[in-house]
């Protein structure tokens, strides 16, 4: 592990545990680059993530200061001061990143089919298992292990034709008679999809790095549907604070959160984001991502990954669906992940978004 991935990784577990609390000054660049043994720069990339995902604040002349909250508002006190920060009205919607140099090209993509033809010539036409054949759900878990920090079986990996399929099972499975809560702005077709499902729909007002406290409060919502990463259209991203946030309330709760996470992989971070779900101690969240984005339009492939504690419920309620996603398609993205070719690909990206 680098070194100010490690020191990034101390400062960020210290600030969560309350070693380091809110408003407090961490040690100047210099004093921690002598504590590690480290040059300066090395403490400045570290400073730098954190900054970027809302653990601590640069002051001019002053230092770094920790800006990390969890909405205590929520939790027993009455709306006061701490609203104020998390409940800002969004003032304007950046413009989002041209998602076409964003695809994998298109000879790479061909190369594999190709291959997969080669070594599959009779597995291609076999049908998929209703959660998706067992070598995309182990490929899958291998990624998220090693680039998302997220451990699972591939049992708990269920692949979908899009996103707007697996919303639809959701409902299937967790059921209609639940109240739905999604943001607003939002993107509109979560919402459509819940509905048309027979779901009772709740909007949840955003504020400038996810939903107020105040709409968690008020909130009727048994499910909380989340992009924390990025939401459409605004391009609102959830601090660490508000992570931990939407965790807390749906422990209160025993609420269910969907971490809707399109687009993620394109951080222009020098680390990955990290999910809400590699944050969860208690399996209360539905991890939902799509290769629509990060390989090609045509391919209409998402996938979730469900907490054990939801497995059985899934495969009782719809296992008996069959997977419309083509056994070719499966074992080609397959082999994009096993082959290093997905993760190349996104690499590549990352690094032209930074330079930009």
């Amino acid at each position: 592990m680098k070194k100010y991935i490690s020191i990034y990784e101390k400062l960020k577990k210290d600030i969560t545990d309350g070693i380091y609390k809110t408003g407090s000054k961490l040690p100047s660049k210099r004093n921690l680059s002598d504590e590690w043994g480290v040059s300066i720069i090395t403490v400045e990339h570290a400073y730098e993530l954190l900054s970027e995902e809302g653990y601590i604040e640069s002051v001019e002349k002053s230092g770094y200061f920790v800006s990390f909250e969890t909405g205590d508002l929520y939790f027993g006190k009455s709306a006061n001061t701490k609203a104020s920060n998390n409940d800002t009205e969004i003032i304007s919607y950046p413009s989002q990143s041209e998602p076409d140099s964003n695809y994998i090209s298109y000879d790479i993509y061909a190369k594999t089919v190709r291959r997969v033809l080669s070594m599959n010539p009779y597995e291609v036409l076999e049908k998929s298992p209703s959660f998706g054949i067992d070598k995309l759900r182990s490929s899958i878990s291998d990624y998220l292990k090693r680039s998302r920090n997220i451990s699972v079986i591939k049992e708990q990996i269920i692949i979908g034709a899009g996103a707007e399929y697996l919303y639809s099972i959701i409902v299937k499975t967790l059921g209609r008679d639940k109240v739905y809560g999604v943001e607003t702005p939002g993107y509109a077709r979560i919402k459509e999809v819940y509905e048309n499902e027979g779901a009772l729909v709740e909007t949840l007002k955003l504020g400038k790095d996810g939903i107020k406290s105040s709409e968690l409060i008020k909130s009727k919502a048994n499910i909380l549907h989340i992009t924390p990463y990025r939401s459409f259209p605004t391009g609102v991203s959830a601090s660490a604070g508000k992570k931990a946030e939407y965790l807390k309330w749906a422990n209160e709760r025993g609420a269910v959160l969907i971490e809707d996470d399109f687009e993620s992989e394109f951080t222009p971070s020098r680390k990955t984001v990290d999910t809400i779900y590699s944050m969860d101690k208690n399996g209360c969240v539905i991890y939902v991502n799509t290769f629509t984005k990060t390989i090609a339009p045509s391919i209409r492939m998402a996938y979730m990954v469900l907490p054990l504690n939801l497995l059985s419920k899934f495969e009782e309620k719809v296992s008996f669906y069959s997977c419309p996603v083509a056994t070719l398609e499966q074992l080609t993205v397959s082999e994009l992940l096993d082959g290093g070719e997905f993760e190349r690909h996104i690499n590549r990206v990352r690094r032209n978004l930074r330079k930009k």
